[in-house]
C-alpha cells in the first residue's frame, strides 16, 4: 500500500512540472503584455493576441473580434500619456495542455499633462497555444465595483 502511495505522489509531482509550466508560459505572454502597454508600443500589444481573438477592453462599447479595431483600441488609449499595467492579484487556472486562464485585480495608470489618474479593475486573459506560440484568446476588463 504504501509503495501505491509513493507511485501516486511521485506521479503528481512529474505531473505538476508539465502544468507549471503552461502555468509559466502564460504568464510569460501577460509580462509582456505588461511591458508593451507601459510602453506604450502599440504593435507589441496587438502581436501578443490571436488574430481572432475576443476583446472586451475597459472602454470598449462592443466585443472587438478582428486585430485592426484592437490595433485602433490601443491606438487611442495610449495616446499621448504614460500608461503603467499592475495586476495586483490573480488566479491561474490551467484549462487544459493548449488553454490557460487568468483572472484578477489589476491597477491601471495614466499621466496626463502631468496629473495621475488611477483605475482599479477586474481583469480575464485567455492564453491558448496556437503553432509554438501562446496567444491571448480572449481578454475582458472592467472597472473595480465602487
Amino acid at each position: 500500500m504504501r509503495c501505491l502511495l509513493a507511485a501516486i505522489f511521485l506521479l503528481a509531482g512529474v505531473a505538476n512540472p508539465a502544468t507549471a509550466g503552461r502555468k509559466e508560459d502564460a504568464l510569460q505572454v501577460l509580462e509582456k503584455w505588461t511591458k508593451a502597454f507601459t510602453d506604450s508600443d502599440v504593435d507589441g500589444i496587438v502581436a501578443l493576441y490571436a488574430p481572432d481573438a475576443l476583446f472586451l477592453g475597459t472602454a470598449s462599447k462592443a466585443v472587438v473580434t478582428d486585430s485592426a479595431p484592437l490595433r485602433k483600441y490601443f491606438e487611442t488609449a495610449l495616446a499621448g500619456r504614460k500608461r503603467t499595467a499592475r495586476l495586483d492579484s490573480s488566479s491561474v487556472l490551467v484549462v487544459s495542455d493548449s488553454v490557460v486562464a487568468v483572472s484578477g485585480l489589476d491597477t491601471l495608470t495614466a499621466v496626463r499633462d502631468g496629473t495621475v489618474a488611477t483605475s482599479n479593475g477586474r481583469v480575464t486573459f485567455v492564453i491558448a497555444k496556437r503553432g509554438s506560440d501562446w496567444k491571448i484568446v480572449q481578454f475582458h476588463r472592467s472597472p473595480l465595483p465602487k
